[in-house]
């Protein structure tokens, strides 16, 4: 069938276009990334004043602008516990630099991978305070706390380390309290009031992320973007991701009970959680001035009555997508592991794929695994397919003799393989259908190695160190190109000599994509177009003794 021919030559023309251009594409955001990530690495968290005004929503907006208040009116108070290092600026109280000890930036670097910091060139701070009647963020200023040490660090054989930051507004004292917890990369913040005053005291709490739209190292493939941008949930949408571009168009508000607002990165996140007893107003925007975007809430106000103490505040988050952790601090907040559509497919595989795990204790190995557990499973369509294949495999010279016969008469042409199909009780279509039906679980399975940060920095077999990235040495992409390459040995070939030309050269053409994908999901397409091979080798070979064909 011509249409066929020029339909394969097309598409492969057309990927081959785009693939250049991704690459291109992904090359540029690496290089920038890169310059970004080492200056996170290797700089430390600026001192700068900063700036509030109000916005309409009670939201302070806050921007940097030039120092104008004395230097020794902030300090920055480093925190260290065993998964988190955070740097906690006075003014404010913001959390400007957060690292993640148990993760490194690179695998041959052994410095911890820093996710929140301000730079020169980069922001990605948590922000948190209050507003209102008696507020202390607004009017163009930022409290400035006290604090009794500079560096806290979580002592051997205690779970809890608490810091204070106090703050004398009159007759009131505030203590903002930052909780940090051993093996734990959440963090409770809460404004404690002691109201000594004859007034009531009233304010709302807000929460935001600030940061830019720069973005982040990536080793996934071109063609492959992890999305980077900020995602809450809402009354009708359980995970609603909001992009850079998104909050530039518009801003995005909403009313939530509870909630949470995130900001999505591969394989991390930063996120605040909110009181889930309280009505809070969500608001994600872009600064009218600068690369800077806002994501964060106010909470409803509270009121401490005079001569009493009160409290209110929240949760951050900031660390890996561990589905596990983030189902139990907040409802959908797993949902930031962002399998797709799919994901009703994807998180039972993911759940299955951690359980093989605990058992063979390798995350290459249990990938193997999965893969031949999923390919017994679906073994009837897969052996229906094959079957299917290899009848047409056998009917490959009647085809080519009814194509030197009728290869000028199309129309007779399709007439008479429309009798030959029939006689032979061959369906050319019973190949496709099986494969298709099995094609979800698969694509499933595709993202769960993808988004899964359990395969950051974690070894294999002797060349690969590291499952997330490329294979250094290249060895798993040309394997899965073998292993294509005989399938399609396998398969019927096509009686259209360009168009058996074009599936010959796929292997070549797959085998140079896959070359920069992480050697986690390349392993898997080996595994799976092995134990292909195989099914459909034995199926074939059954067939052709039994002569049934």
């Amino acid at each position: 069938m011509d249409w066929i021919k020029y339909l394969l030559i097309i598409s492969m023309g057309a990927v081959t276009f785009m693939l250049v251009k991704e690459w291109a594409a992904f090359d540029d955001r690496r290089k920038a990334a890169q310059v970004t990530q080492e200056e996170t690495t290797l700089s430390a968290p600026l001192a700068q004043a900063q700036e509030a005004t109000i916005g309409d929503d009670g939201v302070p907006v806050i921007t940097s602008e030039p120092e104008d208040q004395p230097a020794t009116a902030q300090q920055l108070i480093t925190v260290s516990t065993d998964n988190l290092i955070v740097k906690i600026d006075t003014q404010g109280g913001d959390i400007v630099y957060a690292a993640l000890p148990k993760h490194l930036a690179k695998l041959e670097n052994p410095q911890p991978f820093v996710l929140l910091n301000q730079t020169e060139s980069h922001t990605y701070v948590a922000q948190s305070g209050l507003v209102g009647a008696n507020g202390t963020d607004g009017k163009g200023q930022r409290p400035v706390f006290a604090t009794e040490k500079s560096t806290y660090a979580l002592a051997e054989g205690e779970d809890t380390l608490v810091v204070d930051l106090t703050l004398a507004q009159g007759d009131v004292t505030l203590t903002k309290r930052f909780t940090f917890k051993r093996d734990d990369y959440l963090v409770d913040l809460t404004y404690l009031v002691d109201n000594r005053s004859s007034e009531t005291w009233k304010a709302n709490f807000y929460a935001q992320i600030k940061r830019d739209s720069q973005p982040v190292p990536t080793d996934v493939g071109f063609g492959m973007n992890p999305y980077l941008g900020a995602a809450i949930t809402t009354a009708d949408e359980k995970y609603k991701k909001v992009d850079f571009e998104d909050m530039a168009e518009a801003t995005v508000k909403d009313s939530v009970q509870g909630g949470w607002v995130a900001l999505v990165q591969h394989y991390f996140i930063s996120a605040w959680i909110a009181n889930p007893a309280h009505q809070n107003t969500y608001t994600l925007r872009r600064s009218k001035t600068s690369d800077l975007y806002f994501m964060g809430y106010t909470a409803p106000a509270v009121e401490v009555a005079p001569g009493s103490q009160g409290s209110l505040g929240a949760s951050f988050y900031v660390g890996p997508k561990d589905v596990y952790t983030l189902e139990e601090i907040s409802p959908y907040l797993d949902l930031t592991v962002d399998y797709g559509w799919l994901w009703w497919i994807a998180k039972p595989l993911f759940q299955f794929l951690t359980f093989i795990y605990g058992f063979i204790g390798n995350w290459g190995w249990s990938i193997i695994a999965l893969t031949i557990v999923i390919k017994a499973i679906f073994f009837p369509l897969s052996a229906a397919s094959y079957r299917s294949m290899a009848k047409m495999r056998k009917l490959g010279p009647l085809m080519q003799d009814l194509k030197e016969r009728y290869g000028d008469d199309r129309q007779k042409m399709s007439a008479e393989l429309m009798k030959m199909y029939k006689k032979e009780k061959v369906n050319p279509m019973g190949g496709c259908l099986p494969i298709l039906v099995q094609m979800p679980v698969f694509i499933a399975l595709y993202w769960v190695l993808m988004e899964s940060v359990e395969l950051r920095h974690t070894p294999f077999l002797g060349w690969i160190e590291d499952l997330s990235v490329r294979d250094p040495l290249f060895i798993l992409p040309v394997l899965m190109g073998a292993t294509m390459f005989v399938q399609f040995k396998l398969n019927p070939t096509p009686p259209d000599p360009t168009q058996a030309k074009v599936m010959q050269m796929m292997p070549i053409f797959m085998t140079f994509m896959f070359m920069w994908f992480p050697a986690g999901l390349v392993l898997y397409w080996v595994a799976n177009n092995t134990i292909s091979i195989i099914q459909q080798y034995v199926i074939t070979r059954q067939i052709e003794a039994d002569g049934k064909a």
